[in-house]
Parts: C-alpha cells; sequence; structure tokens
C-alpha cells in the first residue's frame, strides 16, 4: 500500500508540474483572461458560495451570523408550510411551462426558418416582443379583471356561462393557471433566438446529403440533421428555459399579490423575496436560495442526459 501512495503521490506532483509548464508557456493567455475571470469569480462565485455559509446561520444583516448548522434546513423542509407550497407550485409551473416553452420556442423557429427573409426578420420581432416588454402581463390584469369589465368576465356573462364575475386573481381555483398561461406567453426569449440562429447556421449540404443516404421526409431531416446539428442551441435553450420556470416571480407578484391568497400562487422565489428583502432573514432566505440552486443543477444535469441522446 505504500508503494501504491508514493506512486500516486509521485504522479500528481508530475502532472502539478506539467500543468505549471503549461502555464507559464501561455502566460499572456490568462492575462487576457484575467480581468473576466475575477469579474466572474466577484459577481458569480463568491455570491453563490457566501450564499451556502450564511445558509447555516442565523442573520439579520444588522448582527453578526450566529452559527446554526442544519436548522434552516430543517425548519424548511419539516416546519414550513408555504415553502413546501412555493416548492409545488414552482415544480408544477417548471414540468408544464418548462418543456412547453422550450417545445414552442424551437417549433416557431422551425416554422419561422421556411419564411421568406423580410417575413422571417418580422416574424421574430412579433415571437420576440413579449419578452422583451417588461410589463406585458398588464394586459392579462386587464382581460382577467374582477368586475364585469373585464373581457373574460364579460364574455362569458353575455354567454350566459356565469352570473357574476370571477375573481380571477383572488380565487385559489384560477390564480396559478392563469399565470402559468402568461408565462407561455413570455416564453419565447433568447432560448427562441438561439434556436432561429442556429437553424440559420445548419450547412445546406447536409440536407443534400441526407437525401442521397435514405432520408424520406421533413421529420427524418429534423432528428437526423437539424437536431444533431443544433445541440449546443438546444442545450442553450434548455438551461435559458429552466432558469426562467425555476426563477417564475414577477408574474405571479404582479398578478396575484405577495402573499397571494392561500399561497395559491407562492414560489420558491417569491418565499425567498418575502424572508430576504421583508424580514431581513437572510441566513433563512439563503437556505432557500440553496435549495432551488440544487433543483435547478439537477434539473440542468437531467436535460443534457436526454439531449445527448438526440440524434443518436
Amino acid at each position: 500500500m505504500k508503494d501504491f501512495f508514493s506512486k500516486y503521490i509521485k504522479l500528481r506532483k508530475r502532472e502539478a508540474q506539467i500543468m505549471v509548464k503549461k502555464a507559464k508557456v501561455s502566460k499572456m493567455c490568462y492575462a487576457f483572461l484575467a480581468p473576466y475571470a475575477i469579474l466572474f469569480a466577484m459577481f458569480f462565485v463568491f455570491p453563490v458560495v457566501a450564499s451556502i455559509y450564511f445558509s447555516f446561520t442565523y442573520y439579520n444583516i444588522l448582527q453578526p451570523p450566529r452559527f446554526l448548522g442544519l436548522q434552516n434546513y430543517v425548519s424548511l423542509i419539516l416546519e414550513d408550510d408555504v415553502f413546501l407550497t412555493s416548492v409545488k407550485n414552482t415544480l408544477m409551473i417548471a414540468v408544464i411551462t418548462g418543456p412547453l416553452g422550450y417545445i414552442m420556442s424551437f417549433l416557431f423557429a422551425w416554422l419561422i426558418n421556411e419564411l421568406p427573409r423580410w417575413v422571417r426578420s418580422i416574424a421574430v420581432i412579433v415571437f420576440y416582443a413579449p419578452s422583451i416588454a417588461g410589463n406585458c402581463y398588464v394586459i392579462f390584469s386587464v382581460f382577467f379583471r374582477g368586475d364585469a369589465y373585464g373581457y373574460v368576465n364579460a364574455a362569458l356573462i353575455n354567454l350566459g356561462i356565469i352570473d357574476s364575475p370571477i375573481l380571477w386573481f383572488v380565487n385559489p381555483q384560477y390564480m396559478l393557471p392563469i399565470c402559468m398561461l402568461v408565462i407561455l406567453w413570455m416564453s419565447l426569449g433568447t432560448g427562441f433566438l438561439s434556436f432561429v440562429a442556429g437553424l440559420q447556421g445548419v450547412d445546406k449540404a447536409q440536407f443534400e446529403a441526407g437525401y442521397m443516404d435514405g432520408v424520406k421526409n421533413r421529420w427524418q431531416e429534423l432528428w437526423y440533421i437539424t437536431l444533431p446539428n443544433m445541440k449546443p442551441m438546444l442545450m442553450f435553450g434548455a438551461v435559458m428555459s429552466i432558469t426562467q420556470a425555476f426563477g417564475v416571480a414577477d408574474v405571479t407578484m404582479a398578478l396575484c399579490g405577495n402573499p397571494s391568497t392561500d399561497y395559491a400562487a407562492s414560489t420558491i422565489v417569491t418565499h425567498l423575496i418575502d424572508y430576504g428583502s421583508q424580514r431581513f432573514e437572510m441566513g433563512y432566505a439563503c437556505a432557500i436560495a440553496t435549495i432551488l440552486f440544487l433543483m435547478m443543477i439537477l434539473c440542468n444535469k437531467l436535460i443534457q442526459n436526454l439531449l445527448r441522446r438526440v440524434g443518436t
């Protein structure tokens, strides 16, 4: 065993020496990379590490952090019923709007790609506009107003389906479905643009070679040629879709308030905002953020494993 460990240590030392030599040779490359690396570490890596650390403490900004161990996580999972409701709502939003928004983005991009160039440019702007308009969900607040002047209530009353207006954003039965409808409408974002760009970048010669090798229709062309050439864009779109699905807060807070009725539209991010920005229990809020971070990583790994099988 001693010989094994001594050989292992020597091997590691040799690898470290090789890495140091390579770093010296490429020192100018690292010098150019340093500004971005420093900024990335300061504004991305350090906040994540600090959040994980504070999640094991009681921290209210005014007093020094007090170490609690796993108490915040125990309270979240075993005592915080609102958090469990928020997890359920977030998973419902992610499972329904995430895949649907992802598939819609790709299908619309695929269909738009077949249009003439000038029509395609206009269509891209039309589909992408809702995702960049910050308060476009206000349109739905007009449609689903809780009085007889709301378009949906007025139509249902005129058709004789209901006798009195429905309070869409107060009734727990309707709040989450309407929010998911708005989220789907706003889901054609950056991932949609990456799909459009990816479809434009597929080499046309591959389609001709595919038809010579036995590709018979557009669906086979999509599966065996288009999708394998778009794996980087598909991965980017999946990451953006996961991030948007798990980070939902603005839509539910704007339409249903925070807290919503019976917490029917509460999400993990709204729960985090409640403890972090209103109660200033930063340790507890960091624990919520850490659990959300782990959920997003697990979903991202699952999506990566699924996308590796595309076109194989």
